[in-house]
């Protein structure tokens, strides 16, 4: 059992460690900083080539090599086919583009060695897979990291969303809402120390910390009844396109799992793990199965379970804990210090719930609805869920057929089993502004949309202008 962390690696250098943990966190700010999610329905488009460009061409041009030479290196071993293909660069603030390739509709103009053009303002960008203009891109955001090896991360885990689908792993994102719980989060966090501590050792001590690992999270699945489901789903799309990301960026798999145990580590702090928690795990797993020589890729489809497979490349038998079995354990990861925190943490989350509560659900509100065109983006480490239904997502865009509507003060978006269908915010200060604006929020109306009373008291509904009453 361990009694402190980070005394298992073998470096020739404390010098070597600490330029990877540099590289790392400059990565981590990428992939869990910088990071926007696109969900729902690709995004209209309509565009004319530009005239200007924003981007350095010649830069965008070295980037798309460095892609495809990481992809060449890899060979498809990875997962069995090119990682390299369509991909696109994009500055959010003018919506610029420049590609490696031509479009299918004669919307991108050849440029020297690229392809150059402007999207239209309700296409969203971030970074993603997106179909655009006739083809399945990899789209990136402008400017992409000046660190290489952060930059190489960032390429590698979205060429994998793009192939995704392809390799029978569909991009599905569950909310998790119990992992801002004080329970879910306690032996999640305790997993991750768990996790640390086995990537830094070997042999039976390796086994023995992962077992823990498994034992925890298996406790934590015990307590609520979607949560081994959510947590697997996750893990089978930002967890492996993050995997995929560290792997190809490091120089090898002594490497990757230095950077994978430093990210363990450097995410004990994050504010959020509900949405997030798939980027930590997933490299840790996916450095462990390397490790244990399996040919585990192979073996994933749809409904894999990389912790389950670690289990089975370790011979590690089931876990069943008691809460007994799981605290025992947990002493030796610091466990008493992680409840403690999380305690205190838990009484401030509910202040926190009562505000957004009141801002997005009791108070005056603004009811958009969800169409064929809706389409939205956000920083996976700012979301917030209220319940397994309704989930605040911070810094996000929305489009839809009724306009754009930007909210970094936060959109609360509210699910059924067929996925989001409604999006709320707090109600408008003045109803004839143009744009619309409320706390937090600008809306740029499309016409034949208007505003209509709600059922409550201070409430509007988005309505189509000839909608029946």
């Amino acid at each position: 059992m361990p009694n402190s962390i980070f005394l298992g690696f073998h470096f020739s250098s404390v010098v070597g460690l600490l330029g990877w943990a540099r590289r790392l966190a400059m990565a981590r700010s990428v992939a869990l900083g910088a990071l926007l999610i696109v969900g729902g329905a690709p995004g209209r488009t309509a565009t004319e080539p530009a005239a200007g460009q924003s981007m350095d061409l010649a830069r965008a041009a070295q980037y798309f090599s460095e892609a495809e030479a990481l992809s060449r290196q890899d060979g498809g071993r990875l997962w069995g086919v090119p990682l390299y293909g369509p991909m696109i660069l994009v500055d959010p603030r003018t919506h610029d583009a420049v590609a490696n390739q031509s479009d299918g509709e004669g919307r991108l103009a050849k440029n020297g060695r690229v392809f150059v053009g402007r999207l239209a303002p309700d296409v969203l960008v971030a970074n993603t897979s997106v179909d655009w203009a006739g083809v399945h891109w990899t789209m990136i955001m402008w400017p992409l990291p000046e660190d290489p090896d952060s930059r190489a991360r960032l390429m590698m885990h979205e060429c994998f969303h793009r192939i995704q689908n392809e390799l029978g792993m569909q991009a599905v994102s569950p909310v998790n809402a119990h992992l801002e719980s004080r329970e879910g989060r306690t032996w999640m966090l305790l997993e991750w120390r768990a996790l640390e501590f086995a990537l830094e050792e070997n042999g039976a001590q390796r086994k023995e910390a992962l077992q823990d690992a498994l034992l925890f999270r298996a406790y934590r699945q015990s307590l609520f009844p979607k949560a081994a489901e959510e947590e697997r789903a996750l893990e089978m799309n930002e967890g492996l396109a993050e995997y995929t990301g560290v792997r190809l960026s490091a120089r090898s798999i002594s490497e990757m799992i230095v950077l994978a145990a430093c990210g363990l580590r450097q995410a004990r702090g994050q504010a959020s793990l509900a949405r997030s928690f798939a980027y930590v795990s997933g490299p840790a797993y996916g450095a462990l199965l390397d490790s244990s020589r399996l040919e585990w890729r192979s073996q994933l489809k749809v409904h894999g379970d990389l912790a389950a497979l670690s289990r089975a490349a370790y011979n590690l038998g089931p876990s069943t804990p008691s809460a007994e079995q799981a605290l025992a354990r947990a002493r030796g990861y610091h466990g008493d210090y992680v409840i403690a925190t999380e305690k205190e943490r838990e009484n401030t989350l509910r202040e926190r719930l009562a505000n957004y509560q009141a801002r997005f659900l009791t108070g005056p509100v603004l009811f958009l609805p969800v169409g064929k065109t809706f389409n939205y983006s956000f920083d996976p480490n700012q979301t917030l869920p209220l319940d397994d239904t309704k989930t605040v997502y911070f810094s996000s865009r929305v489009t839809d057929d009724w306009g754009i509507l930007d909210a970094p003060g936060g959109v609360l978006m509210v699910r059924d089993g067929r996925g989001i269908v409604r999006v709320q915010v707090p109600a408008p200060g003045k109803l004839n502004a143009s744009p619309l604006q409320g706390d937090g929020w600008t809306l740029a109306l499309q016409k034949g949309w208007v505003l209509a009373p709600g059922d409550r008291a201070g409430d509007y509904v988005l309505k189509p202008e000839n909608a029946q009453p």
